[in-house]
């Protein structure tokens, strides 16, 4: 019988690989909470609808991407494709956004149908920050500053860059893009087909094609910034001026417009050349139509994403890695019924009294295979429980990484001697 394979692009994480997703997961949890971000936890299933009216029907992701399926009552469900739509819906659904400001964050899998390739999976995982209730510039920076931060901490700031823009109004979007339009439709054949296509439903995407003949065909198209209005150009000029009093250094891209519809005014992106084609780290920007669009009272709001399996790749490729841990402080090795059951006792104990990491050796096995994974587990120490030493009452302690004599301790001394040896 074959053997089952999990699904393309959907891969497993193994207990080898999971030490660097707790270091990193750790890492944001601690600055999240430095900044004052609560957790938020939603389904990975949602209504369709839900996607279809935040992140836009005509867009890539719900044309092509969403993993859409009815269910046995006729339901039309989805598995999601990003965070930031059901972060609103469940501050929605409970209340959380009337009269009050909210820092959130979240974390998990999300889903989309493309080709896998490195850094660009099925399923991949996502951090999402969002922060509502807020105008001004000010929480724009505060969510730029945090990134910022957090890639300082990693020792990765040297390998990203700060894109940044403005996408303005809806009105000042509704003006560029029809200008956009015009320009662009007498040179429809010479587009990409993808950007033919979006000509018709989302034309500002063009802006960030990939192609190399489409990009000099914008050449001489219309500048997004001459028809932004003036409460528009304050709020970029404000988030300026408080990037650089704080000396986070950007760089000006005025084709980044971001994939989903609900966003205007800041956008952002945090992007490498360490990862070939998938340079985009960390994504966001504000979305003040978003809550309204969904049903809710208008509310301003701003937030970004950034992928784990992009920053597991990234701090591959700059030599940033934490360095590996132990598995266990202490190790225990038994042989004999008596002395396994000592050595069970003896664990809990070390467990309860001193919070060691302790590794129980099971299933038998001579002394000296015990002591060869002992080894391997990086225990610092091994306390050895054969059938003499339990009718003894005492216990062996072998130091495995440093240069100290071999001790026989009293079974009612050992915590208290290690909680000493091993501070």
């Amino acid at each position: 019988m074959a053997k089952i394979q999990s699904i393309r692009g959907m891969n497993d994480l193994l207990p080898d690989d999971s030490p660097l997703w707790q270091y990193l997961e750790g890492k944001l949890q601690n600055l999240l909470a430095r900044y004052g971000y609560n957790e938020i936890r939603f389904p990975i299933l949602e209504q369709t609808e839900l996607f279809k009216r935040s992140i836009g029907e005509v867009t890539d992701i719900v044309e092509k991407e969403m993993y859409t399926f009815e269910d046995r009552n006729g339901d039309s469900l989805t598995l999601r494709p990003e965070g930031t739509a059901s972060c609103v819906r469940a501050c929605e659904q409970h209340g959380l956004l009337y009269n009050q400001v909210q820092r959130l964050w979240y974390t998990g899998p999300m889903f989309r149908h493309e080709r896998p390739q490195k850094g660009r999976l099925r399923q991949f995982h996502q951090v999402g920050v969002e922060a509502f209730g807020m105008v001004g510039p000010d929480i724009d920076v505060e969510l730029i500053a945090l990134s910022a931060r957090f890639w300082k901490e990693l020792g990765i700031t040297e390998g990203l860059t700060l894109e940044l823009n403005t996408l303005g109004s809806s009105a000042s979007r509704k003006s560029f893009r029809e200008a956009l339009v015009t320009y662009l439709s007498p040179l429809k054949d010479q587009l990409d087909e993808d950007s033919q296509r979006r000509l018709a439903t989302n034309p500002l995407r063009i802006l960030d094609s990939k192609n190399e003949q489409t990009q000099a065909l914008l050449a001489d198209a219309p500048v997004f910034d001459d028809f932004l209005d003036d409460d528009s150009r304050v709020h970029f000029a404000g988030l300026c001026e408080r990037l650089d009093a704080l000396g986070i250094a950007y760089v000006r891209n005025p084709k980044l417009v971001r994939g989903l519809d609900y966003y205007g005014l800041t956008v952002f992106e945090w992007t490498t050349n360490l990862l070939g084609a998938q340079g985009t780290v960390c994504a966001g920007g504000r979305y003040d139509g978003l809550v309204e669009q969904l049903g809710g009272k208008a509310t301003p709001a701003v937030g970004f994403a950034m992928g784990l399996e992009r920053l597991c790749l990234l701090l591959e490729a700059t030599g940033n890695l934490p360095e590996k841990t132990a598995q266990a402080d202490v190790y225990l090795v038994s042989s004999g019924s008596r002395a396994e059951v000592e050595a069970l006792k003896l664990a809990e104990s070390l467990r309860e009294s001193l919070s060691l990491r302790v590794l129980t050796h099971c299933g038998g096995g001579s002394f000296k295979s015990q002591f060869k994974k002992a080894d391997r587990s990086g225990a610092r120490v091994a306390l050895v429980i054969g059938e003499s030493e339990a009718e003894q009452g005492v216990v062996q302690v072998k130091w495995l990484r440093e240069e100290r004599e071999q001790q026989q301790l009293a079974m009612a001394d050992v915590v208290s001697e290690l909680a000493a040896q091993l501070d």
